[in-house]
Order: structure tokens, then sequence, then C-alpha cells
């Protein structure tokens, strides 16, 4: 591959969006340019990282899961509660419960969608406030305070004997790898990018799409469930009100931003943890910057919509081919 072909896919367009914007808000604010705010950077992605390789998944084969957010807080709630009530269960149980949650909400996601053919946004909706109602009613609206969350739970969050670097990221960086190797060297990867660039003609080649499609929500389920260990990691407890509450936008925009075509069949494991990356940093910068926390949201939503019009361009043969038609 030459240098030019490099330069024209997508992750190298992020890359230089990654350098642009780390230097401009370095000339505004010097501080942002050092080790200590490059750390904050990194712990802020894995969270987002995790759920994103699942998220990434269901969206490459033409569905969505907005109830992303609503899952993780239920699989984080129900290890918190296991650690809280079961003073010296094994820190182990407790990570396979939130994981076997995580892949249970997702199997009723694939379920429904699948069985009655219904739209995954509008499922997926639906189960976004139910699964958030079962949430309160299951933990009777109460935190799980740090004193509960396992010593080599939070642990995590803070090193490791690989050269110091936090499990958290080291974890992040391995499901990457494995989602990358799964998509690209699996068979039933490549069936995922099949059933998204054509769920028609899919099954005219073999492809049984339902079993496709709910192993992409149990996985999407399962990476929720391990995001929402880790979240009890960093933040050291468990708040049935404001865990995963709006997670599923964070999760949606890198997704986008890293070239995932919201239509299907198009994506790749770097664009996304690129885009992963490059909106943890502008996270991050928002309050060196001093600017409100309130404005993060809307830069998601305003990143959403500027790679949608991207995504469009590019599949219309360029803007200009894209105007055109619409101007006729």
């Amino acid at each position: 591959m030459t240098i030019i072909a490099l330069l024209r896919r997508r992750e190298a367009g992020i890359i230089v969006m990654i350098v642009i914007f780390s230097l401009f808000v370095g000339v505004l604010q010097p501080r942002f340019l050092t080790s200590e705010t490059l750390r904050i950077v990194l712990l802020a992605v894995p969270l987002v990282m995790i759920a994103a390789m699942g998220e990434m998944m269901v969206i490459v084969a033409r569905h969505v899961d907005l109830s992303i957010g609503s899952i993780l807080g239920f699989s984080s709630i129900v290890a918190g509660m296991l650690w809280r009530d079961h003073p010296g269960l094994p820190v182990l149980l407790g990570v396979v419960a939130a994981l076997a949650t995580g892949s249970a909400l997702g199997l009723v996601n694939g379920l429904v969608v699948t069985i009655f053919r219904l739209p995954s946004i509008i499922v997926t909706l639906g189960t976004l406030s139910l699964y958030r109602g079962l949430l309160f009613f299951y933990s009777d609206s109460r935190q799980v305070d740090p004193q509960y969350i396992p010593r080599d739970i939070i642990g995590m969050s803070q090193t490791s004997p690989i050269f110091g670097i936090p499990w958290i990221i080291i974890v992040a960086c391995v499901i990457a790898l494995a989602t990358y190797f799964f998509l690209d060297h699996t068979r039933l990867g490549r069936q995922i990018y099949a059933i998204g660039s054509n769920p028609t003609a899919a099954p005219l080649r073999g492809i049984r799409a339902a079993p496709v499609t709910i192993l992409v929500f149990v996985i999407s389920g399962a990476l929720a469930g391990v995001a929402g260990v880790l979240y009890a990691s960093r933040f050291g407890y468990v708040n049935p009100g404001i865990t995963g509450v709006g997670f599923e936008f964070t999760v949606i925009a890198p997704i986008v931003i890293g070239g995932v075509s919201i239509n299907g069949g198009v994506g790749s494991v770097g664009g996304t943890a690129l885009g992963v990356l490059l909106l943890g940093a502008v996270s991050v910068a928002l309050p060196v910057l001093g600017v409100s926390g309130f404005w993060q949201n809307a830069i998601y939503g305003a990143v959403i919509l500027f790679a949608l019009v991207i995504d469009r361009s590019v599949r219309q043969g360029g803007l200009k081919g894209l105007l055109a038609r619409d101007a006729a």
C-alpha cells in the first residue's frame, strides 16, 4: 500500500484530526500537552472503547443498540450488589455475573428484533427505558458505595505489573485486538459484514442472518457488562440514576466518526478505536479550556451529524455528486 493510499484512508484523517486538535488545545493551554493529561485521556477511553467494539458489530450488521447504557448500568449494579451483600465473595464471581447479565439483556434485544422482525432502533429504544426501570427496581434505587467495591477492582484503574499501565487500558486494548481478529479473520466476522452490506442477498449465500444478528446483540451486551465492571473500577461506586445514562451517544459518536456506516456493511476496528481516542481527547480538553461539560453532548451530536453527512457523500460518489443529485 502506497503512502498516498494510506493518507486516503479514514483512519489517517482521524489521526491528523487528533494531532491538529491536540496542538490547537496545547497552544491555548500548554498543560494539555503533558504526560499527566495523556494519562487522563487514556483512562477516559477504556469504557467507551470496550462498549464501542460491541456496538460497532451491531451497526456493521445494519442494526443499532440504544440500550447499551442501560445494560452497562444494570450489569454494574448486579456486580456491585453482589460484592456489597456478600462480603468475601470472590471478585471473579461478580465479574461473571456482570458478563452474564449483559449477555442476557443483549440476547433479549436480539430475539425481539429477529423473531418479531422489528426495527432495532425501536426495540432498543424501548429496552433502554425498560432495563433502566428494572435497574431501579432491582437495586431499590440504592447506590453501591465505594467501601463495597473490592480493592482488586479499584486497583484495575490504578496500575498493573506491565510497565505500570492500568489494567483497564490493557483490557480495552486486548478486547479491541480480539474484535479485529474476529471480524477480519474469521468466517463469522465476514458474515456480519455480508449481512450488513446486503441483508437480502446474504441468506442466498447460505448465511443464517437471524443467529448472526442475535450473536452481535449478545456480544454487544456482554461487552457492556465488562464495561460495567470497569465503571465500578474507574469511579469507585455504582449509582442506578447515573451509571450509563446517555452512554449510548458517547459510544455511537466515535463509531460513526471512525468510518462505520450507519447503513451497515462498512467499518473497521482501527477507525473506531481512533474515533474513541479523538472524542476522549475532546472530553478531557473541554474542562482544561474552561468549557462547560454540558457542551460535550452537543459536540457529540454535531460529530454524529457531520459523520453521517460525510458517509452519505462518500457513498454517493463525493460531495459534488451528492449536491448535483439533490439539485436535480
